[in-house]
Order: C-alpha cells, then sequence, then structure tokens
C-alpha cells in the first residue's frame, strides 16, 4: 500500500494472521489504549465494561509499576483457537477480537478525568458496542455518566471514554469509534493513506437502523476500516475544531510489514482530529498477546 505520509510503515501485500477472515488485508484496527489516574479508577472502568456490557477480561499486565489491562469479547489471537469447533463453538470462541487496553501509570500526576463530569475532549464521539444486553444501573453504580438512554445508551465512561450501547448482535461487539472531524474528506484521505477504505456501515439489529433501538448512519459521516471483518472507523461531520480526549492514547492497528521486517519502530500519527493512531507488526502483535494472556 503506497502513502505519502512520511514514516508509514511499509505495508506488504499479504495477510493479517491465519484467520481467513483476514486474508483480504494486510492489516486491522485492533482497538483503543486508555489512560486512567488511578488505580481506583481502573478499578472503576474495568467494573463499568464487565458490569455494564458483560465485556471480559481478555489478559494483563504490570510492568515497571504501569498496569495493563485488556478487555473484550473473546479471544484476540489472529488464528483459530484450538478449542474453537464449528458448528458447535459459539463466535465468542473465536479469534480476532478486538480489544480496549486500560492503561495505569502511577507517574501520571495530573488527573485526565473527574468522574461525572463531560467527556474530556471533543475527537472521540464515542465507541460503539453492539451487546446482547447492557446493565444502566451497573453503568451508574460504577462512576458511568448517563448522557441519553432512549432505544441505545449513551454514556461517559469512569475513565472519561464516550460509549454508545445497543443491544443487538454483532460479529465482535466493539464495532467502531466515532470521530468528531471538522473536514471529513480531509480525514478520510488521512485514513486512506493507512489503507483503509469506505465500508458498507456495521449494524447490530437486523432492521439496519430503521427503528428505535439502532439509529442509521449519521448523514454526511463515512465509515472506514482496513478490512469489512474488523472494528471500523466512523468519521463524523463536526462545526467545531475537536479537542484531543487525553484519556485515549491511541487507536491501535496491527499490520504486516513489508519485506519481512519487524517494523516495530515505527511513530505513531496523529490524524486531523487529534486522534493518536499507533502501530503494531502482527510477529509483536502476536508474542505480546501470548505472554499477557
Amino acid at each position: 500500500v503506497g502513502s505519502t505520509l512520511a514514516g508509514l510503515p511499509g505495508l506488504a501485500d499479504a495477510f493479517v494472521g491465519s484467520l481467513p477472515e483476514f486474508q483480504d488485508t494486510n492489516a486491522i484496527v485492533q482497538g483503543l489504549t486508555i489512560r486512567v489516574a488511578d488505580k481506583s479508577q481502573l478499578d472503576s472502568m474495568v467494573k463499568f465494561l464487565s458490569d455494564g456490557f458483560d465485556f471480559e477480561v481478555l489478559r494483563q499486565r504490570i510492568r515497571g509499576g504501569t498496569e495493563e489491562i485488556w478487555m473484550g469479547f473473546g479471544p484476540e489471537q489472529l488464528s483459530i483457537p484450538t478449542d474453537f469447533t464449528l458448528p458447535i463453538s459459539s463466535f465468542a470462541k473465536y479469534g480476532g477480537h478486538a480489544s480496549i487496553c486500560i492503561v495505569y501509570d502511577p507517574t501520571l500526576t495530573s488527573a485526565l478525568y473527574r468522574a461525572g463530569n463531560d467527556a474530556p475532549g471533543t475527537n472521540i464521539a464515542y465507541l460503539q458496542v453492539g451487546v446482547p444486553t447492557y446493565r444502566i444501573s451497573q453503568m451508574v453504580k460504577t462512576g458511568g455518566k448517563i448522557l441519553d438512554a432512549y432505544g441505545i445508551v449513551n454514556a461517559v465512561s469512569p475513565s472519561g471514554l464516550p460509549i454508545r450501547g445497543i443491544v443487538g448482535i454483532a460479529p465482535d461487539p466493539i464495532m467502531l469509534v466515532a470521530v468528531n472531524c471538522e473536514n471529513v474528506q480531509k480525514s478520510r484521505a488521512f485514513y486512506e493513506q493507512l489503507g483503509f477504505t469506505e465500508q458498507e456501515y456495521p449494524y447490530a439489529r437486523p432492521n439496519k437502523g430503521m427503528g428505535q433501538f439502532e439509529p442509521p448512519q449519521p448523514p454526511k459521516s463515512v465509515y472506514m476500516a482496513p478490512s469489512a471483518n474488523c472494528m471500523g472507523v466512523l468519521l463524523l461531520p463536526s462545526k467545531k475544531k475537536p479537542v484531543a480526549n487525553p484519556v485515549v492514547d491511541s487507536l491501535n492497528i496491527v499490520y504486516t510489514p513489508s519485506n519481512g521486517g519487524s517494523g516495530d519502530d515505527v511513530a505513531p500519527f496523529e490524524d486531523p482530529s487529534g486522534v493518536t493512531i499507533s502501530f503494531q507488526s502482527v510477529g509483536a502483535f502476536e508474542a505480546e498477546e501470548k505472554i499477557t494472556r
């Protein structure tokens, strides 16, 4: 994939891992990394996701005092898990799931977000999840702020990450991250340079946005992803210049480097809305995922 962004990793004309769903792409959006200000906020965020939306802790580690917890709805590995059997196993046992990585660094002295406030930035509109059920009472109990709950729920999590919940069934419940853009076409061009293409907007319910429980694709928005089978980015038009949300550390891309290289010296990029994009090679991701399970 060619690019005009200096320093962009060389993407191979290859697939990501060995899952059939990723044989048509050399990169996937693997999830988000967010930062919390203290241990209580870490614990609250874990409870908010698990008790409010049924996220599971997938893996964790403590390294140099920094604690990392990855949460999602199924295995992240880029191969078919050995205990997955068709047609017996549910998709929740299949590989290739996205995750949210919650990072607590005790050396961080300033509070990035105080519970009960609005989100501390506007560039991330929301992370959208499509789940069979959610529990508003548990979101409130764990420190979440409910913005509205008419058919769907919009909330600010205890960490300051905005989340939208839809009752439905999605192949991976972590569906997309919505980004407010001052200029959607400029943002679109940026993501095209990363190998993203416009994809069909994903729905979690069969009526595809025609009922009160799931809204249609927002007008003048563009849904993009490097593959139809991974989470994507919804570019939303915004009249105001978005302000970066300090709790969102990065949107994470896992890619296959060109020429068989390791590719792990790639510096992060910022998209036009101030969202940091981080890159990790397939080899480095698979090694890290295995040892932190």
